[in-house]
């Protein structure tokens, strides 16, 4: 069985304060993702090519923080970081506070594919990207009103904020939304791949980092065991070692894939205070979606017919 599974951030996700609109434009965004990715499978074509084809679509679509819908730093730019895995012979790639990259993933495939490296950042991965001929773009290609607004809330203050759809007077009451996106998938021919890609948090400093661009942390493959790829809050997920620690649950409690993920997202990361979640795909095919959040955009196809677009945690 091949499948593919996709996200596109996970948080505070309610459907009270969704709009029937804002709904079927997520859901819309997902599927286009979903199926793109899906006809890479459907015709014979690599995992890799299908997670990254998925990826790309949810880059170039505004509603997501990632690419093109990318938040704005406290310096009012726009920083983005991704990585992508080959369960095959777990080659991977990785950049990060990389701007104007049309599609930071498929600059993360041209550092695991072109180069002597996996993780490249800042300007280094841009004279690469300059090298290698990736896409890039204007910043006038990121800006959206909606993400402006965000950032100016936060302007001129010491304070960041996870991707969020609404304004609040403090940090405890304010909505969060973790805004990464990300896909996995199991091709005909059993082999596994992962790829994530965000823009991170709005009004970010000092070159912040998460866990999207880190091997282990927000993605990894393994033919063996899984494709993992996570969205939360990023620290906590890169001092879990969230992505890793499912495939180390596989393979050394030998547990089942979905049973792995439930123990990372619904134990070991809760006890650290990780929220988010993450989706995973195993070497049959089997493939699922686990978060402790409100919500997680997400998506699965598989060749058994299995085809799921959902937003809230019911």
């Amino acid at each position: 069985m091949y499948s593919i599974a996709i996200h596109g951030g996970a948080g505070t996700i309610l459907r009270s304060e969704m709009s029937a609109e804002m709904e079927n434009a997520y859901r819309q965004a997902l599927s286009t993702a979903l199926q793109q990715g899906y006809e890479i499978l459907e015709a014979g074509g690599t995992s890799l090519d299908a997670v990254t084809r998925a990826i790309v679509a949810l880059e170039d679509n505004i509603l997501f923080n990632a690419g093109k819908g990318s938040v704005f730093t406290s310096l009012g730019e726009h920083e983005m970081d991704a990585s992508i895995m080959n369960g095959a012979d777990g080659s991977a790639g990785a950049v990060a506070g990389v701007k104007q990259i049309r599609n930071p993933v498929l600059l993360a495939r041209e550092v695991m594919e072109n180069s002597q490296h996996v993780f490249l950042c800042s300007e280094g991965a841009m004279e690469f990207a300059r090298e290698r001929g990736v896409a890039i773009e204007p910043d006038e290609y990121f800006y959206s009103p909606f993400r402006f607004e965000q950032w100016q809330q936060l302007k001129d203050s010491d304070d960041y904020q996870m991707d969020h759809s609404a304004k609040a007077n403090s940090k405890e009451q304010k909505e969060k939304k973790f805004g990464t996106v990300g896909a996995v998938a199991c091709d005909q021919y059993g082999n596994l791949a992962a790829g994530t890609s965000t823009g991170g948090m709005t009004n970010k400093k000092f070159g912040r980092i998460g866990d999207s661009p880190i091997i282990g942390a927000g993605t990894y493959a393994n033919n063996k065991t899984c494709a993992i790829s996570c969205t939360g809050h990023g620290e906590l997920f890169i001092k879990a070692v969230a992505a890793y620690d499912v495939h180390a649950l596989m393979a050394y409690k030998k547990i089942g894939l979905e049973e792995a993920m439930r123990e990372v997202v619904l134990d070991t990361l809760p006890k650290i205070g990780g929220e988010g979640g993450m989706i995973g795909v195993d070497k049959f095919g089997n493939a699922f979606g686990i978060f402790n959040s409100e919500g997680m955009y997400r998506g699965i196809r598989s060749s058994d017919g299995k085809v799921d677009i959902a937003i809230y945690a019911d």
